[in-house]
């Protein structure tokens, strides 16, 4: 029998929450002891213990389960497999109050500010690749009247997904591209944040989903996830986390020469021209970094202001953060910014604001310690809150303007001329986002076709749409997810050839 455990969720009500593993559309214990602790990081309390997947023998079982599928899925008429992914969406709807409440109480995320527009991204996504499946078209050439050539897209197989803890539904979403394309697939959640994509998979069963198409397995990268990409089984992975796990995923995948998309990790830069729209530079500077703590792999984390209007954007973006990002209890409605994922990840950006001190800088706006707040707190005293952070006068060799902290804190820096801007941006390994805000339009465009980043927001900061591709370039990995273009990364290419009298 599978394991499961009644969990109170903050509104009061409970549910039953999965322990085990989801395999042909049932819950299955694992064949391992091993387990990995559920945090609620606003309390630091341990919330369930979730069974690891066993990295070889339940690794075998779900992509065993996945193979066996995907013929079946594959000859699934493509109306047939709309309407399956438009039924899901459905039920995600139905069912959004307690995917949201359980997201926040596994990630932190603030309920009402956060977790339920992850909860909208999923649906939408869900309903935006369930239309692209019955328009899955090659393409046809008449080199001459003596041939005929034309393509497919064909699915790949089985691919293996490894989902980051930041997003958890809405990153797990992006890889359902893969299942709309005719593969079937096996998830791996964060080893942070497991609870919802495992409360998840029951939709997809009710939906009417054949078994094997969508598997979940839980457990550490280095272990399940390692597995996953060297399994000959797996025809391709998709990863979205680190930049560090991402190279050995791109090495470890090479065991059978499998494709992989790596979505890794960035340090965005942000530039702010004195010709800009303040008011409107001053808020989306905040969103950009603000949102989700800070964890975004996107976020414009790094700003360089020039040095015309530096000083005034200093005081209005501490000002705007400080009326506009209170911290706090998820529950609470009116608040944006809630904890960071785990102890480890709290005391790393507080190493990285520590580092910044030591280094000269100022700090404009928050600092080291816990907020008054939370301090406060009987309920919240030991989460793992980092105050929003602003801290100034950066160079190329300051540590926080190099390595991605992944927390609320941004490192702003002074620039005097278009050409030293660009050198700034451009300095860096990363290459995932980047942000201009000027009213010189031909400025604009020559910054988004120079800057060396997969994505260029023209007076605005990670305004993703799922319309749009979404990816980076350089150490931030390689291959899109979103768009038309998403779709690119899910199938083969398969070119026939028809001789229409050709005689050799």
């Amino acid at each position: 029998m599978a394991s499961f455990k009644t969990i109170e969720l903050p509104s009061g009500k409970t549910y039953e929450q999965p322990l085990g593993l989801f395999i042909n559309n049932e819950y299955v214990d694992s064949s391992s002891s091993e387990t990995l602790t559920a945090y609620n990081p606003a309390t630091g309390e341990e919330i369930c213990k979730i069974q690891q997947a066993c990295p070889k023998k339940d690794v075998d079982i779900a992509v065993a389960a996945a193979r066996k599928a995907f013929p079946i899925w594959h000859n699934i008429p493509a109306v047939e497999k709309r309407d399956l992914f438009f039924k899901l969406a459905d039920l995600v709807q139905e069912n959004k109050q307690i995917l949201a409440e359980i997201e926040s109480l596994n990630s932190g995320k603030p309920i009402e500010q956060n977790a339920k527009y992850d909860i909208d991204e999923l649906i939408g996504v869900l309903k935006y690749y369930g239309g692209w499946i019955d328009k899955l078209n090659g393409k046809s050439f008449i080199p001459s009247d003596k041939k005929i050539c034309y393509t497919y897209h064909q699915p790949l197989g089985v691919v293996g997904c490894i989902i980051p803890f930041n997003y958890p539904l809405a990153m797990m979403s992006w890889k359902w591209t893969s299942i709309a394309c005719g593969n079937t697939a096996v998830f791996k959640s964060a080893d942070q944040t497991p609870l919802s994509t495992l409360y998840f998979a029951q939709l997809v069963k009710e939906a009417g989903f054949p078994p094997g198409v969508f598997n979940v397995v839980s457990g550490f990268g280095s272990t399940v996830g390692d597995a996953l990409v060297k399994h000959l089984g797996v025809d391709k992975i998709a990863f979205t986390g680190s930049t560090v796990v991402g190279q050995m995923i791109q090495r470890n995948a090479a065991v059978n020469l499998k494709p992989v998309t790596l979505e890794c990790g960035g340090k965005s830069p942000i530039v702010i021209f004195d010709d800009c729209d303040f008011d409107q530079a001053v808020k989306w500077t905040a969103c950009g970094i603000f949102n989700n703590m800070g964890q975004i792999c996107s976020g414009t984390s790094r700003c360089y202001v020039q040095d015309t209007i530096y000083e005034k954007f200093l005081v209005e973006l501490a000002k705007h953060v400080k009326e506009n990002y209170p911290i706090g209890d998820p529950n609470d409605a009116n608040v944006v910014v809630g904890p960071q994922i785990s102890l480890k990840q709290k005391e790393r950006v507080g190493k990285y604001i520590k580092s910044a001190i030591d280094e000269g800088c100022r700090i404009i706006l928050g600092g080291e310690g816990l907020p008054e707040e939370i301090v406060s707190s009987k309920k919240l005293s030991k989460g793992y809150y980092v105050k929003p952070t602003i801290i100034a006068d950066i160079t190329p060799e300051t540590t926080v303007s190099k390595e991605e902290i992944f927390g609320p804190v941004i490192s702003v820096g002074k620039f005097s001329d278009y050409d030293q801007c660009l050198e700034l941006c451009n300095g860096l390994d990363y290459g995932l986002g980047s942000a201009i805000f000027t009213q010189d339009i031909t400025r604009a465009i020559n910054f988004s076709k120079n800057v060396e980043a997969g994505m260029c927001w023209i007076n605005s900061s990670n305004d993703v749409d799922f319309n749009v591709p979404f990816g980076g370039v350089k150490m931030s990995g390689h291959g899109r997810e979103l768009g038309e273009y998403g779709l690119s990364n899910f199938t083969n290419v398969k070119a026939v050839y028809i001789n229409l009298g050709q005689k050799l």
